[in-house]
């Protein structure tokens, strides 16, 4: 894959994850800064890196499921993996807008 089209293959998927809401704060977890880092290797393999607002969050599983998901249905994924992580811990200075 090449570097530009991985580049955009990301932004899609950043911008995809945005219809996902924390079922707690009611905003989307790209604003609220619950995505880390995003990734995609030759293959399509996506590699999403998310947090929760909370060490043991409720709605953990329910958010990795629902990135997983999501990032399926963008183009040019072909694989999703998403690893949850709590360093660094997040804090709402990370949120936007």
């Amino acid at each position: 894959m090449t570097e530009a089209i991985n580049e955009t293959v990301c932004g899609a998927i950043r911008e995809a994850l945005r219809m996902i809401i924390d079922p707690e704060l009611g905003r989307n977890i790209v604003d609220l800064g619950l995505i880390y880092d995003v990734s995609v290797d030759d293959g399509g393999i996506a590699h999403v890196t998310i947090t929760t607002t909370t060490k043991g969050c409720p709605a953990s599983e329910y958010l990795k499921e629902a990135v997983r998901n999501c990032v399926w249905y963008v183009p040019g994924v072909e694989y999703a993996e998403v690893r949850l992580t709590y360093e660094p811990a997040w804090t709402p200075e990370m949120m936007t807008n």
